[in-house]
């Protein structure tokens, strides 16, 4: 049986490894984010994932180890829509998804000492149309500081969405589904009843 590790400072991607029961400890990487001038959000998405798994990898030294690695960008017409620097660039993102649909990549990478593979799940998720002062509201409760496309499905940003097509999982930073079959092909144990 291999150990897991999460290289990942995500709560939400903890909670829910943990709501499958997937034991693990945490491993803290820094990555570069930065997306190259000619990449593709699914490349860059993946490419950030698979990183971060091979940097938590360099971190352990039991060869039975497998690190988990995830990350999740928002794209709206081809454009990576990352964490907001500020109000201003968290209210112009909120705005610019207001009565649109976007996508939402997830991008999952299981690395051991004999390889590492990639899953992306594409999500699509659709705004109602949010005013500039629910946006303002929005920005003050402190939710969307540190959150990819500026809002969190899985907290109050849920009341601006109409539609989801693809995993809720996926949207909140770790698409279950897949992650299990990685999990599985790896021999590391889900549905433990005791996890972190």
């Amino acid at each position: 049986m291999s150990t897991l590790f999460l290289a990942s400072a995500s709560p939400r991607r903890r909670e829910l490894l943990t709501q499958i029961g997937v034991p693990f400890s945490l491993l803290s990487v820094s990555i570069d984010e930065m997306p190259s001038a000619a990449e593709t959000p699914d490349d860059y998405v993946q490419r950030l994932a698979r990183e971060k798994a091979l940097a938590g990898l360099s971190l352990v030294s039991d060869d039975s180890a497998c690190v988990l690695g995830a990350d999740t960008t928002v794209v709206l017409d081809q454009r990576i829509l990352g964490k907001p620097v500020d109000k201003a660039d968290a209210l112009a993102t909120l705005q610019a998804l207001s009565g649109r649909e976007h996508r939402v990549m997830t991008a999952v990478a299981l690395a051991n000492r004999s390889g590492c593979e990639v899953r992306l799940v594409t999500s699509r998720v659709r705004f109602r149309p949010i005013s500039l002062d629910e946006a303002e509201a929005y920005w003050a409760s402190g939710e969307p500081q540190d959150k990819a496309g500026s809002y969190a499905i899985q907290g109050w940003g849920a009341v601006f969405v109409s539609a989801l097509e693809g995993s809720y999982s996926a949207v909140v930073g770790l698409p279950l589904c897949e992650t299990a079959q990685l999990l599985e092909a790896y021999g590391v144990p889900y549905w433990c009843k005791s996890s972190v």
